[in-house]
């Protein structure tokens, strides 16, 4: 299977150090965010990635390389002026093929397994499911959550019957879910999303593990 790493956005609360670096190069433990990715899938056995950039994408490119450097083959998707995540996805369908492929983040830190992502794939398809989304906890700065799970289902807010929970920015997707959107224009992930879970057609998990996302200058990629 493959996996898309988006890296196109501009890091606009992280300024002044991404006036000059594009987020996902920014250094956290040692690394930068987007090689924790890389390396963690790679040995999940996960080696053909696709990585869109805009703000300073030639910077993203010249550190990575062609991913041999990882074990990794990188392709390249990039945008100019970024997309948002469906559209950014959308741009890089040529690069992504016809099946089933995992989206993360470039901007966050997890210790989900990617080991886990091609079995899901594999129970995606009899269900005929277009989405499968990793939640976690709320985050303080989003107490209200995204979305709530019903068993093993997506389901909207607000619910009586369970808490309410973050979407975490891991997620399993079919190419069909994104081939309406013309190539090239913006679109945001979040209506696509909430209308295949109102036909049913999303599927989560609840990861009680490390969760953090890059959002501030003061805030570490582990809190």
């Amino acid at each position: 299977m493959k996996a898309m790493i988006l890296a196109a956005g501009r890091g606009e609360r992280m300024r002044p150090l991404t006036d000059h670096t594009p987020k996902p190069l920014l250094q956290a433990g040692g690394k930068a965010l987007i090689v924790w990715h890389i390396e963690r899938l790679v040995r999940a056995g996960i080696t053909e990635l696709v990585i869109n950039h805009a703000h300073l994408g030639d910077q993203i490119e010249q550190a990575l390389g062609n991913g041999g450097q990882f074990g990794a083959t990188i392709h390249y998707s990039s945008e100019g002026t970024a997309l948002e995540t469906a559209g950014g996805i959308a741009f890089a369908l040529h690069l992504l093929g016809h099946e089933p492929f995992a989206v993360i983040n470039g901007d966050i830190w997890c210790d989900y397994d990617f080991a886990r992502l091609p079995a899901l794939l594999e129970q995606m398809r009899p269900a005929q499911d277009l989405a499968h989304l990793v939640l976690v906890d709320n985050p303080a700065h989003h107490p209200k959550g995204d979305f709530t799970l019903s068993g093993n289902r997506i389901a909207p807010l607000p619910s009586p019957l369970s808490a309410p929970l973050t979407f975490s920015g891991i997620g399993l997707y079919q190419p069909s879910l994104f081939a309406h959107i013309p190539r090239g224009t913006k679109a945001a992930l979040a209506p696509l999303l909430r209308e295949q879970l109102a036909l049913g057609k999303v599927s989560g998990e609840h990861h009680r593990g490390g969760m953090g996302r890059c959002r501030h200058t003061t805030t570490s990629a582990r809190t």
